[in-house]
């Protein structure tokens, strides 16, 4: 008989063998910290039980965070001439560049201004990134305290030189 392997999330451990021993059969463990469960018997472990866990080598995703995934993932539109919401700053990635505060009340204003301050922001950043000294070929890029070191290529800058290759490994991979 086929036995689904669990593997609760560290949390959850004591929870489940709890559960697993007051089965009829016991459930069974096939590891310090797995255990093997009939099929017939999985379909009844508690939801909270399985949140976080590994399930025969894969991320058990429960029922609800499908639910939150697909209501996150519908498309929205939005109404033309009117403001698109805020969004928090967890929603940028660490290295965005946010927009002086003028230009972010207009962005929120109306479209046709949110696109002239987007524009702004972007030919200001790409001024900026213009500016400095693109870095030469092979040469050590010095690792100082907020030293910017800038990609060859497309002339990013970056903080660290294992930042500046990882992203020219991603980014340009022929060079």
């Amino acid at each position: 008989m086929n036995m689904i392997k669990v593997r609760p999330a560290r949390e959850l451990r004591v929870a489940f063998a709890r559960w697993a021993v007051a089965q009829t059969p016991k459930v069974r463990t096939c590891s310090t910290n797995e255990f093997e469960v009939p099929p017939r018997l999985f379909t009844y472990a508690p939801e909270e039980l399985l949140i976080g866990s590994i399930v025969d080598g894969h991320r058990y995703r429960s029922p609800l965070e499908d639910e939150r995934l697909a209501a996150a993932s519908q498309v929205r539109t939005g109404i033309p001439e009117e403001p698109l919401p805020l969004l928090p700053d967890s929603a940028y990635g660490p290295d965005a560049v946010s927009l002086p505060e003028p230009e972010r009340q207009l962005a929120a204003t109306s479209p046709a201004t949110a696109r002239a301050a987007m524009t702004a922001a972007v030919v200001a950043v790409d001024v900026a990134a213009a500016n400095q000294q693109p870095a030469t070929p092979g040469a050590a890029p010095s690792e100082g305290e907020g030293a910017d070191i800038v990609c060859g290529v497309c002339t990013r800058p970056f903080t660290t030189k294992r930042g500046l290759d990882m992203h020219r490994r991603q980014a340009h991979p022929e060079a």
